[in-house]
């Protein structure tokens, strides 16, 4: 089951953040990130009501994505999640606490972790993904150098992505990559401009597939 559910994550190769979005609008946006081919979606844990949105997008969009909960900092954060019905954990840092629930329960542990040491750490720690981040301060080619002496260990760039660097990521061997503010335009959000951010959405998920062929 995490096999399949890892393996959806990385058919677009996109995990879009979305952090403190409307409560009156947030379904509508993440209806646009699926519509638009999106298949991992994380919802942080510093949003309102964001335990409901969870249960409630895992009842919406399971068919078609990945839901997840991020910025989750503990275990204790990670168990609510999981009983919300997150299938996976995204976190800024690295706690071995937080692996060992994701484990325990069976999901998708995504810890955050910034060095090649850090990264081996999460990975012998029962991590399916490392979060390398912030990926802007670190680069593509941190990727791609760090993937000599630890390719087997799945990397996912966070933080700075946008349209014009996604491509370089995957090309260095990123699984995937996790995409906030440039994907979650907030003047289309605010003015309801649905169509938009869906087609901003395809837009990411095509450069995600044209950097694997490439």
């Amino acid at each position: 089951m995490k096999r399949q559910l890892l393996n959806k994550i990385e058919e677009s190769g996109v995990v879009a953040v979305v952090r403190k979005v409307d409560k009156e609008k947030v379904m509508y946006v993440i209806d646009a990130l699926v519509e638009g081919g999106v298949t991992g979606i994380e919802m942080t844990m510093d949003s309102d009501n964001v335990l409901e949105t969870i249960q409630q997008a895992k009842l919406n969009y399971s068919d078609h994505a990945v839901i997840g909960a991020g910025t989750v900092l503990d275990g204790g954060a990670a168990t609510l999640a999981i009983h919300a019905g997150a299938e996976f954990l995204f976190a800024p840092t690295l706690s071995q606490e937080t692996i060992k629930v994701a484990n325990r329960y069976g999901k998708i542990a995504i810890p955050g972790v910034f060095t090649p040491t850090e990264i081996l750490q999460a990975y012998e720690w029962g991590a399916d993904i490392v979060k390398v981040f912030p990926a802007s301060v670190l680069g593509s080619k941190f990727i791609k150098d760090v993937r000599g002496p630890l390719g087997h260990i799945p990397m996912m760039p966070t933080g700075g992505i946008d349209l014009n660097n996604i491509g370089e990521f995957v090309k260095a061997g990123a699984v995937a990559a996790g995409v906030g503010g440039s994907l979650l335009n907030k003047d289309y959000i605010e003015n309801n401009q649905w169509e938009k951010l869906t087609d901003l959405a395809k837009q990411y998920v095509e450069a995600v597939a044209e950097a694997r062929v490439g």
